[in-house]
């Protein structure tokens, strides 16, 4: 089976999205002490709330699931359970060392454990997997509406936490103390955060993770992306009702995300199903692109193939220009400066990628589970995932 070009295209269009969600984190540590969700106090942390956090996860899960049905076809399904369960494990032992070496915000533990989660409801029927999914998201929306409405009935506590001082200056000014304070400073840093905010991305991002798994699984079993006449329609009615239903969603989630009261719950529980109609927006408009100009294909398409290293690597690059694993510029460039090392970032892995698979076949971290997964390192047919 050839490869899907326009999936490793949408891949690394996901990458460039999540390294802006996640960049911020390192960039200014000491907003950290405030919680999971970043400042929107100025327009850059405003447009990255909007538009970016938690819409490129979203494209991520689903191509995981879409994704699970490409390896399925290739395995077999007599070798689907090993192989998937031995893939699950080698990406939980890389997201451990990811989480606690380079970023507490790992998504590769979650997606572990969720990977086998989904392998018993690897035959699941697509319209099956829709509506699991769909409820799942219901229950989601439901229960931080509810949380955001028991927080209005009680007014004292609202008042009380709109009243609380923004942010302790003393534990921001430790963290990023810690994260520019040399290596061990970093390390100190990252045992105190991964363990915790690994729990937030958990109860964050599980369950609607699993509902995009079971969204892609849906249509890989339907072979959507792979048969141009079945999107390409849909895409302009895709667009005009995404970005309709997913903008005045994502303005308001980020709004309320800078408020102290029952808004920012409510806006949670908005953002759990308008981001869908965005993120899906943004696919549809990025097909529409690459069908115009498909020489970008070639541009993004490597960096698709490579997406765990590629993940691995903004980690790598990110840490060595804003902690004491390099250059330690935590906490010194304003939030424009950081996008802007954010895009270098993301175009110099785009060029590495490139260059990688003129000489390999996979990346490195893919080289590596490929080889845990299949069990052996002799030659075997390219897996078209």
């Amino acid at each position: 089976m050839s490869r899907v070009r326009e999936i490793d295209a949408i891949r690394a269009f996901a990458l460039l999205g999540i390294l802006l969600a996640n960049i911020g984190y390192l960039a200014d540590p000491a907003h950290i002490a405030l919680g999971a969700l970043p400042e929107v106090d100025n327009p850059v942390g405003f447009a990255v709330s909007a538009l970016v956090l938690t819409k490129f996860y979203v494209i991520f899960a689903f191509l995981f699931g879409y994704s699970f049905t490409l390896q399925m076809r290739s395995w077999g399904e007599d070798r689907v359970r090993a192989r998937m369960l031995r893939r699950c494990l080698a990406l939980l032992v890389l997201g451990l060392l990811h989480g606690f070496l380079l970023w507490f915000g790992d998504i590769l533990t979650l997606y572990a454990v969720l990977g086998v989660v989904l392998l018993p409801m690897r035959n699941i029927r697509p319209r099956t997997a829709v509506i699991v999914g769909s409820c799942l998201i219901g229950f989601l929306t439901l229960v931080w509406a509810a949380l955001g409405w028991l927080t209005s009935l009680d007014p004292t506590a609202a008042t009380t936490s709109a009243t609380m001082p923004a942010a302790d200056p003393a534990a921001g000014a430790r963290a990023v103390h810690l994260v520019t304070d040399g290596p061990l400073g970093f390390l100190t840093f990252q045992a105190e955060n991964y363990p915790p905010y690994a729990l937030f991305v958990w109860a964050f991002q599980g369950p609607t993770a699993l509902a995009l798994f079971l969204y892609g699984l849906a249509a890989g079993r339907s072979r959507l992306l792979e048969r141009r006449e079945r999107w390409e329609h849909l895409i302009p009615r895709v667009q005009w009702t995404g970005f309709l239903v997913g903008l005045p969603g994502a303005v308001f989630f980020a709004w309320a995300s800078g408020r102290p009261d029952e808004f920012a719950l409510y806006g949670l529980a908005v953002n759990t199903v308008t981001s869908l109609f965005l993120s899906a927006a943004f696919v549809a408009t990025l097909l529409r692109v690459l069908r115009r100009f498909p020489a970008l294909i070639d541009v993004l398409g490597p960096a698709g193939r490579m997406t765990a290293s590629n993940y691995v690597g903004q980690s790598v690059l990110v840490a060595l220009v804003f902690t004491g694993y390099g250059l330690g510029l935590a906490g010194r460039l304003a939030p424009p400066a950081a996008m802007g090392v954010a895009v270098a970032i993301y175009t110099l892995l785009l060029w590495l990628s490139s260059r990688w698979l003129r000489s390999h076949r996979h990346g490195p971290i893919e080289y590596g589970l490929r080889v845990v997964t299949l069990g052996t390192g002799r030659r075997t047919p390219v897996n078209p995932s």
